[in-house]
């Protein structure tokens, strides 16, 4: 990005950052936002204490590699699954306790939604199964799939549940009594899904470096391609006006409003250099979309306008992860060669 050459990156002036010596595979915060969460392929978690810059620290929470990474719903601290088959809850103490044991599966996917009161619900998947608990541990129901599930989502109110695989994928209602999930059919390989805010569309990534949807309640398919490589992340802004999704040299962004995406030319931010933007994530509350590129480029761009704020300069290997605090006022930054940041947004 060649505007940002003479630019002040603000991890410089507003940020805090390590190095992990391990492929940094997720990085979330926690509920409270008060803790910063990076798992790392080494099978162990960095815990950063948000404001104390010098507060890392390392808890090893998987015999091999972390594989699924998300908030914990009912507690400080995050879930985790890995390659030894486990499922845990990391507290922001440090203390590592077993949620599940899926045997010598691989727990692939996490995903959690908070709900009000300190509720919440955890899903993970191995193989073709899916488990959904509450906030507390406690098994709800066990969900079976067609084929290996390739990724999971939680609607914007936690009542249903998407999961994506093989030809599709699966849409579950949370509470039903009896699981007989909505079936979205489309030939081909699934490898990750996401649900517009308001549950008016369901967008799953191709193998084929495309990106497919289905309008709801109708089933409307959706195909959005043209990307140069595969676009594996995938975000929406709050409203759902925009989805962002990574996979060219620019942050592309479809519009689901006046009856997009089809028919209708996504825009392109922070592009020019050639450079593949690996990962996109969307701010919890503001029309701004933070971008990752292979370079190690990060930046936060203003969509409406679409000005440039150069966050992390290109110096610390292919960006592997990107995501936004509660609030929107931290931005935590991940790379494949164990770099991991946590950059101030709040207003002083």
């Amino acid at each position: 990005m060649s505007q940002t050459a003479e630019a002040a990156f603000l991890l410089k002036t507003r940020g805090t950052s390590r190095e992990l010596e391990a492929f940094v595979v997720a990085a979330r915060f926690s509920r409270d936002s008060r803790t910063a969460g990076f798992a790392l392929g080494d099978g162990s978690v960095r815990l950063m204490r948000v404001g104390s810059a010098d507060e890392w620290t390392s808890i090893p929470a998987h015999d091999g590699a972390i594989l699924g990474f998300a908030m914990d719903p009912g507690g400080d601290g995050f879930i985790s699954g890995g390659d030894d088959g486990k499922l845990r809850r990391v507290g922001a103490g440090g203390r590592v306790s077993d949620i599940s044991d899926f045997g010598m599966k691989w727990v692939e996917h996490v995903a959690t939604y908070a709900l009000d009161r300190g509720k919440g619900l955890i899903a993970a998947s191995a193989g073709k199964i899916v488990r959904l608990f509450d906030e507390t541990g406690k098994l709800l129901k066990e969900l079976t799939h067609p084929s290996t599930v390739t990724g999971l989502a939680f609607d914007g109110k936690g009542k249903r549940i998407g999961a994506s695989h093989y030809n599709g994928a699966s849409l579950w209602f949370v509470a039903a009594k009896t699981d007989t999930p909505r079936k979205l059919e489309w030939k081909g390989s699934h490898t990750g899904i996401l649900i517009h805010p308001e549950g008016d569309a369901v967008v799953t990534a191709m193998q084929e470096n495309a990106l497919h949807g289905w309008k709801l309640p109708e089933g409307q398919h959706m195909r959005m391609s043209g990307y140069p490589s595969k676009p594996n992340s995938l975000s929406f802004t709050r409203n759902g006006r925009w989805m962002a999704s990574s996979g060219a040299d620019a942050m592309v962004l479809w519009p689901f409003f006046g009856g997009g995406p089809m028919g209708k030319a996504p825009i392109e931010l922070a592009g020019g250099d050639g450079i593949l933007c690996m990962q996109v994530a969307c701010h919890p509350k503001d029309e701004f979309v933070a971008g990752g590129f292979a370079d190690g480029l990060a930046v936060v761009a203003d969509i409406g306008s679409s000005r440039i704020l150069p966050v992390v300069p290109p110096e610390h290997g292919p960006i592997s992860t990107l995501a936004w605090s509660g609030g929107g006022a931290q931005l935590a930054i991940g790379s494949e060669t164990g770099f991991a940041a946590v950059v101030d947004f709040a207003e002083r």
